[in-house]
């Protein structure tokens, strides 16, 4: 740890860097294999396994089941028509999902469930959802992303500028896309929960990347009255002096994520935390990368274009240029100096020799 956070210590005092700005390219082609791949198994599954709270359906949860998944699959397909989605959950309990069914099919089924799995009637939980009720609430999802995303650019905008404004919404798209991807990549199912988990790894992200910023105006203000650093330069060093306050964030905030994903739905069997904390986990580690990789070096892309950002790198570079050249000047004048001290005083002393006193003769 004493190490980390020395590690930590030279980052911020400039002795250590990690140049992110400028090897952006290098993120922005990691990023895109990522969002390709992303992209490529939402397309390749043909969408999201929406919950039935989206698609609408019937929800069969029978407790202390006795009976095996393909016994309880097979009464459900025999009952209903369709095909039907039977899974476990860590504390025993078989979920039965199936298509849309009345309130008399559904006590039907219901029925044939308890007999088949050695239970009462009166223990199944049973939830129905017509899908027009599911689709009003991907209706509801949609306008409240786009609600958020508006307020954050508004936000953004006033705060920052709209440069960083446009980072950010970039850094945030790319935290969602990469979530739906893994989500539609590992058959994981969307519920209500999800959705709240894609909108609060939004907020995480949206915070790490304002963190980041906030550290970058302020090393960035009055850049201009000076001739020693390019404004990517600052702002690297901005996210140099952030990155160990990321790292530790994201660690924190990913520990209590992870004991509802062990605890609460591995042991306790809860399925609406596993949805919620899978998206949260997802989110919050792409969060962290694109705070770093993508949001800042592509603030400093846009910035960079500015006339007095050009100016000043060209002020820095000829600065540097002439040190440069001023130095070696000095090193070659060294060691002509050098040489010629040594020619003169390798030579020997050519000085008269003084007469004994006693050999001096007296003046008359």
């Amino acid at each position: 740890m004493s190490r980390f956070s020395g590690f930590g210590q030279r980052l911020y005092n400039g002795e250590s860097s990690i140049d992110f700005v400028g090897r952006r390219k290098t993120w922005y082609v990691i990023s895109t294999i990522i969002l390709l791949v992303a992209i490529g198994a939402v397309v390749l599954r043909g969408g999201l396994n929406l919950g039935i709270e989206f698609r609408g359906g019937g929800d069969f949860g029978i407790p202390n089941a006795t009976c095996s998944v393909e016994q309880a699959r097979v009464v459900a397909e025999a009952q209903t028509g369709s095909q039907a989605i039977v899974t476990v959950a860590g504390n025993g309990t078989v979920r039965v999902q199936t298509e849309s069914l009345t309130p008399a099919e559904s006590t039907t089924l219901a029925t044939s469930l308890a007999k088949t799995c050695g239970v009462g009637v009166d223990t199944i939980k049973i939830q129905v959802v017509g899908p027009s009720w599911g689709s009003e609430i991907s209706k509801k999802a949609l306008q409240g992303l786009v609600v958020f995303l508006l307020l954050v650019a508004l936000f953004m905008s006033i705060y920052f500028e709209w440069r960083m404004a446009v980072a950010g919404l970039l850094a945030l798209a790319h935290d969602l896309v990469i979530t739906v991807g893994l989500y539609a990549l590992f058959g994981l199912e969307v519920t209500p929960a999800t959705v709240i988990g894609f909108l609060t790894i939004l907020g995480f992200s949206l915070y790490d990347t304002i963190v980041v910023f906030d550290k970058v105006r302020e090393n960035t203000r009055n850049i201009t009255a000076q001739s020693v650093m390019t404004f990517g330069e600052s702002a690297n060093l901005a996210v140099n002096q952030t990155l160990v306050r990321s790292i530790n964030t994201s660690i924190v905030a990913l520990m209590p994520v992870l004991a509802i994903i062990v605890v609460g739905a591995g042991i306790l069997g809860a399925g609406t935390l596993l949805d919620l904390a899978v998206a949260l986990a997802i989110g919050m580690a792409a969060g962290s990368y694109s705070s770093i990789f993508v949001a800042t070096p592509f603030f400093v892309q846009l910035k960079e274009k500015e006339p007095q950002m050009i100016a000043l790198a060209n002020r820095v570079h000829a600065r540097r240029a002439q040190s440069a050249k001023s130095a070696k000047g000095t090193d070659a004048a060294s060691v002509e100096e050098g040489e010629v001290t040594t020619l003169v005083d390798a030579g020997p002393r050519q000085q008269p020799r003084r007469v004994a006193r006693s050999k001096r003769t007296k003046k008359s």
